[in-house]
C-alpha cells in the first residue's frame, strides 16, 4: 500500500471532462500510432499495448475510422507523420515529482513547450533520470465497487494475480506486474466484476506530502496546463494531499 499518490485518483474524476474535450481523439490518435510502431504491429490481438488503447478508445466513444486511421498511421499508411514517444521530468510547486509522457513529430516544438509551461507556473524541467526513479512501472485496473466490499473485490483481486489493491472511495484500484495487467482484467471479468479501465501506470513508489491549500493549487494547475498541451499524453506525479485540499 505504500507510495499511493492522489492524482491516480484525481485523474479519474477529471476523466468525464476530460472526454468532453476535442483534443482527446487526437491525444489517443497519437497514443494508437505509437503502440502500432513501438508494440508489435497494427493486429491487437498480439499486441496488448495497442488492445489497451484501443480499450480506452472505445470506452470515449472515438469513432471506429479514427481508431482505424490512427492504426494506419503507425503501419506507414496514410498520413504517416513520424511520431515518436518521449518522456519529460521535472519538479512542480512543493518539490511534487512530474513525469510527462508525449507523443510528438517535432521534438523541437514540443520540449520547449513543456519546459516553459513548467517554468511558468512554479515548476523546474529536469534532466532524464532525476524523477523517474521514484515510480514503477505497473498495470493498474480500475474497478466500481457497485454494492461489494473493499475485502470482497481484494479476495478476487489476489486470486486472478494481482500484486496491490487500493481503495480510492467508490472505486479500487489494482495493480499488477505490467506484463500482467490484461491476463488479472480478464480474470476478474471472469468473475463478474465491472472493470472501468485498465492501462499501464507509473505508480509512484516515493511520495511528497502536501499540506498546504496553495501549494496543492498550484501543483493542480501546472498539471492541467501539461495535460492541455496538444503533444502530452499522460502526466504523472507523487504527491499525496488530505483530501479537504483536493475538494476545495
Amino acid at each position: 500500500m505504500s507510495g499511493h499518490s492522489k492524482w491516480s485518483t484525481i485523474k479519474r474524476q477529471k476523466g468525464v471532462n476530460d472526454a468532453k474535450r476535442g483534443a482527446i481523439f487526437t491525444k489517443l490518435g497519437n497514443a494508437i500510432t505509437i503502440a502500432v510502431r513501438e508494440g508489435g504491429g497494427g493486429d491487437p490481438a498480439s499486441n496488448f499495448k495497442l488492445r489497451l488503447v484501443m480499450d480506452t478508445a472505445r470506452g470515449v466513444n472515438m469513432p471506429k475510422e479514427n481508431i482505424q486511421r490512427a492504426v494506419d498511421r503507425g503501419l506507414g499508411k496514410g498520413d504517416a507523420a513520424a511520431y515518436e514517444s518521449v518522456v519529460y521530468e521535472g519538479y512542480g510547486p512543493g518539490k511534487a515529482a512530474l513525469v510527462i509522457e508525449a507523443a510528438t513529430d517535432n521534438k523541437n516544438r514540443t520540449t520547449p513547450e513543456i519546459k516553459s509551461t513548467i517554468e511558468r507556473n512554479g515548476g523546474t524541467f529536469a534532466s532524464p533520470g532525476a524523477v523517474s526513479w521514484m515510480f514503477a512501472d505497473v498495470g493498474m485496473i480500475v474497478l466500481p465497487k457497485n454494492g461489494k466490499t473493499l475485502d470482497e473485490i481484494f479476495e478476487a483481486a489476489v486470486e486472478a494475480g494481482a500484486d496491490d489493491v487500493e481503495d480510492s472511495g467508490d472505486s479500487v484500484e489494482i495493480y499488477t506486474k505490467s506484463a500482467d495487467v490484461e491476463k488479472v482484467k480478464n480474470a476478474l471479468i471472469e468473475k463478474g466484476l465491472e472493470v472501468q479501465g485498465a492501462e499501464i501506470y507509473k505508480k509512484a513508489t516515493t511520495t511528497v506530502e502536501i499540506t498546504e491549500r496553495e501549494t496543492a493549487q498550484k501543483i493542480l494547475n501546472l498539471i492541467e496546463k501539461l495535460e492541455d498541451l496538444d503533444d502530452v499524453q499522460k502526466v504523472y506525479s507523487n504527491f499525496n494531499m488530505p483530501d479537504n485540499l483536493l475538494n476545495s
